[in-house]
């Protein structure tokens, strides 16, 4: 499982659901399994944790109709990262890289909370 940190609050909107899309400049062929991590900054709580397990099904130059779902406009160079299959953990302290990396936690120790 590859991993990729978010600043909040979109990381937390991820985590709900709410935001099924992020967006990046750049694409990655890597489809399966990612961790949601929310960066240390800004301070929304919970900062520097993992968050949720998303499903990366696929990455695309964003549209218009992506903006609801991305939680933002489109801009220039804008690609979509589609999220399917959102599962949020209880938060797990995690210290974010830049681009996509492999976490350093334990991941049997994630505990999936049920809706």
């Amino acid at each position: 499982m590859k991993a990729l940190s978010i600043r909040q609050p979109w990381a937390n909107l991820i985590a709900s659901g709410t935001k099924t899309m992020e967006t990046r400049t750049w694409a990655t062929s890597y489809r399966g399994e990612l961790l949601i991590v929310s960066s240390k900054y800004p301070r929304i709580s919970p900062a520097g944790c993992a968050l949720a397990v998303v499903d990366l099904v696929e990455c695309r130059p964003m549209t218009l109709a992506d903006e609801k779902f991305a939680r933002c406009e489109v801009y220039e160079h804008a690609i979509v990262w589609i999220f399917r299959n959102i599962r949020p953990i209880s938060p797990i302290p995690i210290r974010g890289k830049l681009g996509l990396f492999d976490p350093d936690i334990n991941m049997t120790t994630m505990i999936h909370i049920t809706a």
